[in-house]
């Protein structure tokens, strides 16, 4: 006989026996034993008591409190979710950035580019209605030279060239040679029209030309961003420019 009968017996009271383990339930495994209890209500009564800890905090926060995470977080399905920021992309930058590969885009920028050299091959950058006017200084060592400079004699040509910036021949050139070239208002005028058409052309151009160039690197990002190497975002995606990231230095065998 154990001690813990032998006390019992002693004092008239019943000892105490583990329950059996019915032969039926033997296969759902043993029963709870007193210190399985004693463990699950403490850990029952940690959680109320933290579950009441919060409640007070909720109670005694200040409903007009802002912090940047309000701005920054949403409630969804009861589960706050971090908002990813949007990169600033335009509908057609998206489009065409789905659509096409960086092959097709950088051939398609190379053949604006080239378009762009054959404009300015051709126009000359001449004077245009919009362009500031270009400024010829002369320089003199007295003021009795410039009270006595005439414009017309230091260029050598005629009054009526004297406000072109090409095409002024020198009086020489126009007493060995006939003067080319359209002298009608009228049709000088739609020539300054078909000009400006010119320029108006290459302005186009060449906002296509950069904007091509924008998608490439964005392209580019995208498809640089797949790899697994560590990087950190140094400036964010704007319409005229791709991310900026930081990718972690590895040397390469």
């Amino acid at each position: 006989m154990s001690a813990a009968f032998r006390k019992a017996a002693k004092s008239g009271q019943r000892p105490h026996r583990e329950r059996a383990q019915p032969a039926a339930r033997k296969k759902l495994g043993l029963l709870e034993k007193k210190k399985d209890y004693r463990l699950r209500a403490h850990d029952y009564h940690k959680k109320q008591n933290a579950l009441r800890a919060l409640q007070k905090k909720a109670l005694d926060k200040n409903p007009d409190e802002f912090y940047f995470k309000m701005i920054n977080a949403k409630l969804q399905d009861g589960v706050h979710i971090i908002k990813q920021p949007k990169d600033e992309v335009t509908p057609e930058q998206v489009k065409l950035m789905r659509t096409q590969d960086i092959k097709y885009v950088e051939m398609k920028r190379v053949a604006e580019a080239k378009k762009i050299e054959r404009l300015k091959s051709e126009l000359h950058l001449l004077d245009a209605e919009g362009k500031s006017p270009n400024k010829h200084v002369f320089f003199f060592d007295t003021k009795r030279e410039v009270q006595e400079f005439d414009i017309t004699t230091h260029l050598d040509t005629v009054p009526e060239l004297v406000g072109r910036v090409y095409n002024r021949p020198t009086i020489a050139t126009l007493q060995r040679e006939t003067l080319r070239g359209a002298t009608d208002p009228a049709h000088l005028k739609k020539l300054a029209q078909q000009r400006k058409n010119q320029y108006d052309l290459l302005k186009q151009r060449i906002e296509r030309e950069k904007a091509m160039f924008v998608v490439a690197q964005k392209i580019q990002t995208r498809k640089d961003l797949l790899d697994k190497t560590h990087k950190v975002k140094v400036k964010k995606e704007t319409t005229n420019g791709p991310a900026i990231y930081k990718f972690k230095f590895q040397r390469k065998r």
